[in-house]
């Protein structure tokens, strides 16, 4: 394996396995009542685009012509905007279990994706691994105790959100690889955080000027504060690097750390058991990434 390679898949895996503890938190903060969806996501796009403008300042720039950057409002609007605001709405609506499996569907649609913009071809080989890590994902879901939340049914708009949000992202790893692939990552996500940012506004604004930030606890701020640094300005820092190194399909099947992650979390603290499904299931999982990767057009470009 070449050493960009390596790069690609070590921040793709970092990426999602900041993914996997948000999740966590992101369904504490909704059940808390404390922070709407729409003020969350303006918080966590403030404190992106503060952060990666701030980054440009000692780097070199980059012109972007006028072209590029209407491509990158679309790139904003379907990778960042539309998931993150059908997420957030979504898990206040849907059951945990209905959250996993509705996204460890997002790799089929990368792969549908990917093949419809970038013509990566769907290989029996790549086929295959997708269905072997999406079956180790599905076995560890269905395997693992759940923590009892605040919704004890999924509603038919949670389904939909969650859809939304996992085709919306397919569609932005599947689609923007040729615009990533000419930018720095810093001038790719501050572009895209800022034009995310001025669309939620008009939503977000009253929200932002009325919650009661004195009254978070202080795991809700510490929770608010990793969504902000790790989950949205670390965690989109390196997704563009693993989209630069290796194609989307592979890139999105990391998502299935997420389930892996949950299931450790809760064995660790004594609410789960490791057994020989969930051990079956992560070698399950890894093995098609391995597949993946092995596939015709699987890598770099």
């Amino acid at each position: 394996m070449e050493k960009a390679q390596v790069k690609g898949h070590l921040a793709a895996a970092g990426a999602y396995a900041i993914f996997g503890f948000n999740i966590i938190f992101n369904k504490d903060i909704a059940n808390s009542d404390a922070v709407s969806p729409l003020v969350l996501f303006s918080l966590r796009a403030v404190g992106a685009a503060v952060l990666f403008w701030g980054a440009s300042l000692f780097l070199p720039r980059e012109k972007v012509p006028g072209r590029d950057l209407w491509r990158m409002v679309l790139a904003g609007f379907l990778g960042l905007f539309i998931p993150q605001m059908s997420f957030l709405f979504a898990i206040g609506m849907a059951t945990p279990l209905d959250c996993a499996v509705l996204g460890s569907l997002t790799p089929i649609y990368t792969m549908c994706f990917a093949f419809l913009f970038l013509g990566e071809p769907i290989t029996f080989k790549k086929a295959g691994g997708v269905a072997m890590s999406l079956g180790g994902a599905l076995l560890l879901i269905y395997n693992s105790t759940h923590a009892a939340g605040a919704v004890e049914r999924t509603q038919p708009l949670g389904v939909l959100l969650l859809l939304v949000n996992g085709l919306s992202f397919a569609g932005y790893l599947g689609a923007f690889r040729p615009l990533i692939s000419r930018y720095s990552v810093v001038t790719l996500m501050k572009w895209m955080f800022l034009f995310s940012l001025l669309l939620s506004l008009p939503f977000a604004w009253e929200g932002l000027l009325h919650t009661d930030y004195a009254s978070l606890t202080p795991t809700l701020r510490w929770e608010v504060g990793y969504v902000i640094v790790f989950a949205t300005f670390v965690a989109y820092f390196l997704i563009p690097i693993g989209q630069k190194y290796l194609r989307p399909t592979l890139v999105s099947m990391y998502s299935y750390l997420q389930p892996i992650i949950a299931s450790a979390i809760s064995i660790a603290v004594g609410m789960d058991l490791l057994t020989w499904q969930k051990a079956l299931a992560i070698i399950l999982v890894f093995g098609g990434v391995f597949l993946v990767s092995r596939s015709r057009a699987a890598g770099t470009q």
